[in-house]
C-alpha cells in the first residue's frame, strides 16, 4: 500500500432527530431518526480547528481515501487528494466525509426501514434538498466536537454543498471550495435528470417506487439513467481521444443491433457497473434536491445569497465541463465580488469535462493545497 495513503479505514455512523426531535425540512415537513454513514482520516488538534468536510457528488459516498480492507480492489473516490502529503493532509488536518441523507450507502435514504412499518421507506421518504442534506451534516459536526470547519470543499454537487454551508452557517466556515458547481441547476441540467427519472419510471420492475431489495429492482432504467447522466460528465474531446468511432472487436459493421462501437461498450459497462452499488430510488431523490438547488429563488438574487457570508472562497472550473461551465461558476464569483468577498477562482486546462475533478491534476491539487494552507496558516494564528 502506497505510504502516503490513509490505509485502512472503517465507516461509522451518527443518529439523531430521534422523535419527537425531528429535523425540520425545507419541504416543511420533519424527518427522523435520521442516519448518517461517514468516515474520518487523521486526528482533530485540541482546539478542533483544523477539520476539513468534503462533500461528494451524486453517485459518491463517504468513502472517500483509503480502503476498507487489504482485499479492496479500489480506494475510496478521492484518495490522491487525501492522506499524508497530499492537499489534504492528513498528518495536518482532520478529515470528514458523510454520505448524504437521501444516500444508498448508509445514510438515511428511500431504502432505509422505517421503524413505524418495518419496511423500506421507498416513496414515503421525505423530498430532500442540499440545505437538508447540509443541515444534517452539521448536526454531524456538532456531534464531532466541531464549532467551525477549518474548510468545506466538494464537486458538482459536492460544490452545492459547499455553497450551502458557507451561507447556512457563515460563522462555522473558515474557506469553501467549491469545484466544478453552479448557484442554481439550470434547464439544461434539470432537463437530462428528468429523462434519468424517467428511464427509471419506465422500468415494470419500478413498481411506483415500491420495489424490495431482495427481490426484483428497476436495474436497467437505472442503467439507462446513469449512461445518460455519464455522457455529461464527459467532454467530446475526451471521448474523441478515448473512442472516435473505434468498433468493437470487429473491422466491420455487423449490421445488426448488437454493440458496433467502443463507446456504447463504454456506457453500457457504466451502467452495469453503477446498479450494482446504488439505488434507483436514491437517484430519483438526489437528482431532484439537485433541481431544485437554486439560490437566486431562495434569496432573490445570487448577490443577496452571499451577502453574509464570512469565509474565503477558492472556485474552481475546468475549461472542457459544459454541465457546470466556466461562465456558471464566474456568476458565483461575481456575486461575491459584489459583495466585496474575498475570493480567488481558477478556470483549469483539462479535456475531461465535468469529471475532471475526480482526475488527478497537478494544478489542482497544488491550488487547492496552497489556498487551504493559507488559511490553515492564518487560523492557527488567530
Amino acid at each position: 500500500m502506497n505510504n502516503n495513503s490513509v490505509g485502512i479505514v472503517k465507516p461509522h455512523f451518527f443518529t439523531f432527530a430521534e422523535p419527537p426531535q425531528e429535523m425540520p425540512l425545507d419541504s416543511g415537513g420533519r424527518f427522523g431518526p435520521i442516519t448518517l454513514a461517514y468516515e474520518t482520516y487523521g486526528e482533530l488538534n485540541d482546539r478542533a480547528s483544523n477539520a476539513v468536510l468534503i462533500a461528494h457528488a451524486l453517485s459518491g459516498d463517504a468513502h472517500v481515501a483509503g480502503r476498507h480492507s487489504a482485499a479492496d480492489k479500489k480506494p475510496g473516490w478521492w484518495d490522491y487528494m487525501v492522506g499524508p502529503g497530499r492537499p489534504f493532509d492528513t498528518d495536518r488536518y482532520f478529515v470528514i466525509c458523510s454520505n448524504v441523507l437521501g444516500g444508498c450507502k448508509g445514510s438515511s435514504g428511500p431504502t432505509s426501514l422505517n421503524p413505524h412499518t418495518g419496511k423500506p421507506y421507498n416513496l414515503d421518504f421525505p423530498v430532500i434538498t442540499v440545505g437538508d442534506m447540509v443541515r444534517a451534516q452539521a448536526r454531524l459536526m456538532d456531534h464531532l466536537g466541531i464549532e467551525r470547519l477549518l474548510c468545506v470543499v466538494g464537486g458538482s454537487m459536492g460544490g452545492m454543498q459547499a455553497l450551502e454551508w458557507a451561507i447556512e452557517f457563515p460563522q462555522r466556515v473558515a474557506c469553501a471550495i467549491p469545484i466544478a458547481t453552479t448557484c442554481r441547476q439550470n434547464a439544461q441540467g434539470i432537463a437530462f435528470d428528468e429523462v434519468g427519472r424517467q428511464a427509471i419510471y419506465a422500468d415494470a420492475d419500478w413498481c411506483e417506487g415500491q420495489y424490495s431489495s431482495q427481490g426484483r429492482r428497476p436495474v436497467k432504467g437505472l442503467a439507462v439513467a446513469r449512461m445518460l447522466a455519464h455522457i455529461t460528465y464527459l467532454s467530446e474531446e475526451s471521448m474523441r481521444q478515448k473512442f472516435g468511432r473505434r468498433l468493437r472487436q470487429k473491422e466491420a459493421y455487423g449490421f445488426d443491433f448488437r454493440t458496433d462501437f467502443e463507446v456504447e461498450s463504454y456506457l453500457q459497462y457504466q451502467g452495469e457497473s453503477f446498479i450494482k452499488r446504488f439505488d434507483a430510488n436514491s437517484y430519483l431523490y438526489i437528482t431532484k434536491a439537485i433541481d431544485y438547488f437554486d439560490l437566486q429563488r431562495d434569496f432573490g438574487t445570487v448577490e443577496k445569497a452571499f451577502a453574509h457570508v464570512s469565509a474565503r472562497f477558492l472556485v474552481l472550473s475546468f475549461s472542457s465541463d459544459w454541465l457546470y461551465t466556466t461562465a456558471q461558476a464566474k456568476e458565483i464569483v461575481r456575486a461575491l465580488k459584489i459583495n466585496h468577498k474575498n475570493v480567488t477562482f481558477c478556470e483549469i486546462p483539462s479535456s475531461y469535462g465535468h469529471d475532471a475533478f475526480l482526475i488527478e491534476n497537478p494544478q489542482m491539487m497544488k491550488i487547492i493545497a496552497d489556498f487551504i494552507g493559507h488559511v490553515y496558516q492564518e487560523e492557527s494564528a488567530r
